[in-house]
């Protein structure tokens, strides 16, 4: 359990709970002491303010200390503190607590009785007196006063239990949400053990928003790529079964019928089993010229080569061809394009390729044209023509290995069907790209882009 990952949300969540809420508590504690002491001082200063002004009223109106005692006890109720009153030499005036004998001399102790500065009282013709005024923090009889450090206490008390609270019910919350938050993920981890396990059908169904989504929403892309790969496996070894198969059964019935005497092994016997043997030979060479260039071990020999003189013998070399059909073949070239940096012989095959399957799906009468014309730091080749074009639904697969859109597979209509995905890898050796656009009925216009030299 400690390695699961609401597990350990849990624990950091606990701790950063744990060290928030002891911040604040500490932080509280401190600065709420620090209030406490000193409104206390403030309201001990004022006490002994109001009581000294009092007390200086009730002489300048009596002329004397006569009936002090009453206003010393119940300024003592009221403060809930003890309050002595002397005369400059420590000799007792009135006593809140009435525990002092009038006239006798008061030794105060200075941790419990910190005032004691005389100060003057005035009769009523200003005759000046000096006394001490003594005010003890202990309560008035028969009444328990709060102190400073029980209101601390309190205080702390308060915040203690209010932050076990708040901390108990957090780990609650903290509990529920990291389960919510790590279920998404052990939902993802089992979805990807089934598809580990060859269900590659498995899909992730989250309705939480955000990043947990978008990983999601990228483990299905990327089990939607598992499945189109694997169905492309198995589609690569049964198109690799059924090219060979072909050949191989042609040879075989050939070799059959000479051993028994049904044909005899002519020159046109001969011709026909190297037929045979040279189209085997062509896909096995496609495959591993294929395989090379998807490893990325597809040797390229870079050079300057004219790109105009490339496409012109390229168009020559297929003329034939094309007038025995009943087609032309056109060149657009602008007057001077720049050098490139290619391997002419992959370039040459590129554009071979797209002239065979150009030549192979246009008509009688059908028209075939090269251009080419400068893009910025590259050079767009481009062969079109007026055939039968590509329906929608199949153009986006056109450059995936064995794909042809002729479903019956005959050979009067393409080749091994890995000639346009060598041309795209081809392409992409040379770090351009390949495109198609094709309308059904109305030809094709396949465009590629190779560097320039820098």
């Amino acid at each position: 359990m400690i390695h699961r990952l609401w597990f350990r949300l849990l624990i950091a969540f606990a701790l950063v709970i744990a060290v928030t809420i002891g911040t604040v508590y500490l932080f509280v504690s401190r600065s709420m002491g620090a209030e406490i002491e000193r409104y206390e001082e403030i309201r001990e200063r004022f006490h002994i303010v109001e009581t000294q002004a009092m007390l200086s009223a009730h002489y300048m109106t009596r002329g004397s200390w006569e009936g002090v005692q009453y206003v010393v006890g119940n300024r003592s109720v009221v403060s809930g503190t003890r309050i002595i009153l002397t005369d400059f030499f420590r000799v007792v005036i009135a006593d809140s607590k009435e525990e002092l004998v009038v006239g006798e001399t008061y030794q105060p102790e200075p941790p419990d009785r910190p005032t004691g500065s005389p100060f003057p009282v005035f009769s009523e013709d200003w005759e000046e007196v000096m006394v001490r005024l003594y005010i003890g923090p202990e309560p008035s009889a028969g009444e328990e006063a709060t102190s400073p450090q029980t209101l601390r206490e309190a205080i702390n008390r308060f915040l203690l239990w209010g932050g076990l609270l708040a901390a108990a019910i957090a780990l609650v919350l903290t509990f529920v949400l990291s389960r919510r938050m790590s279920s998404p993920i052990g939902a993802l981890a089992a979805t990807a053990r089934r598809l580990g396990r060859g269900d590659l059908s498995q899909r992730v169904q989250l309705r939480d928003r955000g990043e947990v989504r978008e990983l999601a929403q990228a483990f299905n892309s990327m089990a939607v790529d598992l499945e189109r790969l694997e169905q492309l496996r198995r589609n690569l070894v049964a198109d690799v079964a059924h090219e060979l198969r072909t050949p191989l059964s042609n040879i075989q019935g050939y070799v059959e019928a000479i051993r028994d005497g049904v044909m005899k092994p002519d020159g046109a016997t001969l011709d026909s089993l190297n037929e045979e043997a040279a189209l085997l030979s062509r896909l096995v060479d496609e495959l591993q010229e294929l395989s090379l260039a998807e490893a990325g071990e597809l040797k390229l020999v870079y050079q300057e080569e004219d790109v105009t003189e490339l496409i012109r013998r390229a168009a020559v070399s297929w003329q034939p061809q094309v007038v025995a059909k009943g087609m032309s073949l056109s060149v657009d070239l602008p007057d001077k394009l720049p050098s490139v940096n290619i391997d002419w012989q992959r370039i040459n095959q590129v554009l071979h390729n797209l002239l065979e399957n150009a030549v192979a799906h246009t008509g009688k009468g059908g028209i075939i044209t090269v251009a080419a014309a400068e893009r910025g730091a590259w050079v767009e080749i481009s062969v079109s023509d007026t055939g039968e074009g590509i329906p929608a639904q199949d153009l986006p697969n056109i450059f995936e290995r064995f794909y042809r859109v002729d479903r019956s597979r005959a050979r009067a209509t393409g080749g091994s069907g890995l000639g346009l995905t060598i041309t795209k890898r081809l392409v992409e050796a040379h770090g351009g790209k390949i495109e198609a656009q094709s309308k059904l009925g109305k030809g094709s216009r396949f465009s590629f882009t190779i560097p320039i030299l820098s």
